[in-house]
């Protein structure tokens, strides 16, 4: 038998449903330009790779502020998630040609939420038969590369794309 080394999903396999003290997207701005999957920065939210994609360069819209439902963001809260869902769509096109997207919301752990009460958007890029047996027998993912150097490749485009920052 053959194994397919995934070292990168060691926390999240032994973390996944464990409640935590912090609030990662609260972290993850706290450490500002030092968060290396931080591909973006807007005046209400910013956009950060998932450190445990479904798809090569799935990227998370987030808020600022830690609220749980889309009722409790501000009309500019609102305007800028999607706002920057668009810009990441149009990024990941540029960056990686993707055949299509899922854009989505989970609110609530019925629905889906892993991180119950800190708002984002999902912006997966999704290719022709992207799916294979990996993700279903296996629960794992095969990613082309480094998360790191897709956040490299997608902050200059962002950049561009975005103009100058307000």
């Amino acid at each position: 038998m053959e194994r397919l080394w995934t070292p990168w999903r060691l926390a999240y396999v032994t973390t996944s449903g464990r409640p935590t003290e912090t609030c990662i997207f609260c972290d993850a701005l706290a450490r500002g330009d030092a968060e290396p999957l931080t591909v973006y920065r807007g005046r209400a939210c910013f956009v950060i790779l998932n450190k445990f994609p479904y798809n090569h360069g799935h990227l998370m819209v987030v808020c600022h502020r830690h609220v749980g439902r889309l009722a409790d963001l501000t009309p500019d809260e609102t305007a800028e998630l999607m706002s920057l869902a668009r810009l990441a769509e149009v990024a990941l096109a540029e960056a990686f040609g993707p055949h299509g997207f899922n854009v989505g919301v989970n609110v609530g752990q019925p629905a889906g939420a892993g991180v119950l009460d800190h708002l984002h958007m999902h912006v997966v890029p999704r290719w022709s038969g992207d799916t294979n047996f990996m993700g279903v027998v296996a629960e794992t993912r095969v990613l082309p590369e480094e998360l790191s150097r897709t956040a490299e490749r997608l902050r200059p485009v962002f950049a561009r794309l975005a103009g100058p920052a307000a």
